[in-house]
């Protein structure tokens, strides 16, 4: 591809950076859902201790959130993307060569760092590419984010398969997620070579007015706090409802084919409010999708469930980053990024371990119930995001 590859085909480059999310969201955290049941089953955890194996994956991403800025103003945007790629597929392999409870909590948690070395200096690349071209830039962030869901795809297809025979088989499981990571890393390395970012814009860490974000802030907390209750314990309610191996790779690849969808469904928002609108409007039908399994057991209303929380819930990451494009400089997106993925970070902390403390004492379909009220929440408060009345440079 020769450089200005980017210029004339931003959509096939978008869906190269995509492979970004497939590895450190749809791979590296969200697949998780499926080896849950088995972990738990042969460690002998409670629902909380398992879910605290997301906690520690969710501190870590906060970690990497933080720290990722200045990596990538001092060693360059591309490289910081590329190495958490590859520390993502080592923590991966390593996580199915232990038994150890402690060991599988640091390698969750460097997982994290990782994941987030990825997804947040993937996503400066993305709004990059999506600046040199306004015309499309919804579509363009959209196609980044639903990567997530290829990952998700292959999960499906392929984790049940591997979990058949029970007992320890959950660890061929992380041995398949780190080479389909290792597939990824490859597929990105040259494409991703494509945006080049100035230094200026690489990360460096400027003040910027964060106060008039507070309700955007407020609402993406209580969206990292509620969704992923529901994406580590939805198997687990399916499983508690007597869901079969391909009712659940069925609900899983639906779940995961709306989230590659997603980036057509709402480009035009993302690229028509410079508000908080989008990310509340988002954040309601993520909540509605997350209250629905916990109304009847029934495994179709699972399936509605599986599809609308599917079509949004990375597009609500997409409206934050769209939210940070519209309303400040070039020069702020890394920094404005981070605190957006740092916020989101501190949500997701607290939620799988709190999810999984409810479930243990009211049950999975309370815990899921908490999820979707918290997201529910969150749409309220970003509802009163204004537009900024910033100045606004985007360099081609």
């Amino acid at each position: 591809m020769p450089p200005a590859a980017a210029i004339r085909h931003p959509l096939l480059i978008a869906c190269f950076l995509s492979l970004g999310p497939a590895l450190s969201l749809g791979l590296a955290r969200f697949a998780y859902a499926l080896l849950l049941p088995s972990m738990r089953g042969d460690l002998h955890l409670s629902f909380a201790s398992a879910g605290a194996l997301n906690t520690a994956n969710a501190a870590g991403y906060l970690i990497g959130a933080i720290a990722s800025v200045g990596w990538a103003h001092r060693l360059g945007a591309r490289k910081v993307f590329l190495w958490g790629c590859m520390l993502t597929v080592a923590s991966l392999a390593l996580c199915g060569i232990t038994r150890s409870y402690a060991l599988l909590l640091a390698l969750r948690l460097a997982a994290g760092v990782s994941s987030a070395m990825v997804f947040s200096i993937g996503g400066v690349l993305a709004s990059k590419l999506a600046s040199q071209h306004a015309e499309r830039a919804g579509l363009v962030l959209g196609l980044y984010y639903s990567g997530t869901g290829l990952g998700i795809v292959l999960s499906a297809c392929l984790m049940p398969w591997l979990l058949e025979g029970g007992g320890s088989h959950w660890q061929w499981a992380w041995f398949a997620l780190a080479v389909l990571g290792s597939l990824a890393t490859l597929l990105v390395w040259r494409p991703s070579g494509q945006i080049t970012i100035a230094a200026s814009t690489q990360g460096a860490h400027h003040r910027w007015p964060f106060k008039p974000f507070i309700p955007a802030l407020l609402g993406y907390f209580c969206f990292g706090l509620g969704y992923i209750g529901y994406m580590t314990f939805n198997v687990a309610l399916l499983k508690q409802q007597g869901a079969s191996g391909g009712q659940i790779t069925l609900f899983f690849s639906l779940l995961g084919l709306a989230v590659c969808l997603s980036s057509r469904l709402w480009a035009s928002l993302l690229d028509r409010y410079r508000n908080g609108r989008p990310l509340a409007t988002l954040n309601l039908l993520v909540g509605i999708a997350s209250v629905l399994p916990t109304l009847n057991p029934s495994f179709a209303l699972a399936l509605l469930s599986g599809v609308l929380f599917g079509a949004c819930f990375l597009s609500v990451v997409a409206s934050t980053t769209a939210l940070v494009r519209h309303n400040l400089p070039q020069d702020h997106w890394p920094a404005g990024i981070a605190l957006f993925t740092s916020t989101f970070a501190l949500g997701q902390i607290i939620g799988p371990t709190a999810v999984g403390w409810l479930s243990d004492g009211a049950g999975l379909e309370k815990g899921l119930l908490g999820s979707g009220l918290a997201l529910l929440l969150g749409a309220v408060l970003a509802w009163w995001q204004p537009a900024l009345a910033l100045p606004r440079k985007e360099s081609v």
